[in-house]
């Protein structure tokens, strides 16, 4: 069974990573059999999103900075 591709598709297969990261930006804004797009959360109307915070993990014996 094959599944034709659309030049988008085929292009990420073929193209790599840049080619991904622009159908996946396209695609972000389609909606989801679900109904809501990719970019919207289907949250709860009582939660709250988290800040995220860059965390480094260091070798043993480093000092926190």
């Amino acid at each position: 069974m094959s599944i034709p591709l659309t030049d988008d598709e085929q292009a990420a297969v073929d193209d790599g990573q840049a080619a991904l990261d622009r159908l996946l930006d396209r695609l972000a804004d389609t909606p989801t059999p679900a109904g809501p797009t990719p970019r919207e959360p289907d949250l709860p109307a009582t939660a709250r999103l988290l800040p995220l915070v860059d965390v480094r993990q260091g070798g043993a014996g480093t000092a926190p900075r």
